[in-house]
């Protein structure tokens, strides 16, 4: 049985980076909807008002480590000051070019975060994530 197609959310402030992955996460044939923020504060302010009616598979995130305005960090940590049911609705995924380990090891710390992903991606990563942590 083919999976549930799902929403995404990708926020990067590389408009190239936005159009690679939008590209990549149509290709896996998974998304339903792409929207693409290049600020990661705009990103937040639709997560806390959007309606999520049940039954919908989660919503994935992809986040980028290194914005201005709000990093990764920053983002992921308001995200995990939301109530537990907008949480709940979101499946966060962090698509980074970032080779230090302290920031990677920092992200894998975060309870919200499932997984790390290298960019550029690529679709068969994206399916292969997808199908680990398919919830």
């Amino acid at each position: 049985m083919e999976p549930q197609k799902r929403h995404f959310i990708i926020i990067d402030d590389s408009k190239l980076d936005c159009f690679i992955e939008e590209k990549m996460v149509r290709n896996t044939g998974m998304s339903e909807k792409i929207t693409i923020f290049q600020n990661a504060l705009e990103a937040l302010e639709l997560i806390k008002v959007r309606l999520h009616p049940e039954g919908l598979p989660k919503t994935v995130l992809l986040v980028d480590i290194q914005m201005p305005v709000m990093n990764g960090f920053e983002f992921v940590e308001a995200f995990e000051q939301l109530p537990e049911n907008i949480q709940e609705r979101y499946i966060v995924y962090i698509a980074t070019s970032s080779t230090n380990e302290n920031d990677l090891s920092r992200m894998r710390s975060y309870k919200s975060v499932v997984s790390l992903m290298n960019k550029p991606l690529a679709t068969k990563t994206i399916i292969e994530r997808l199908s680990l942590h398919y919830a």
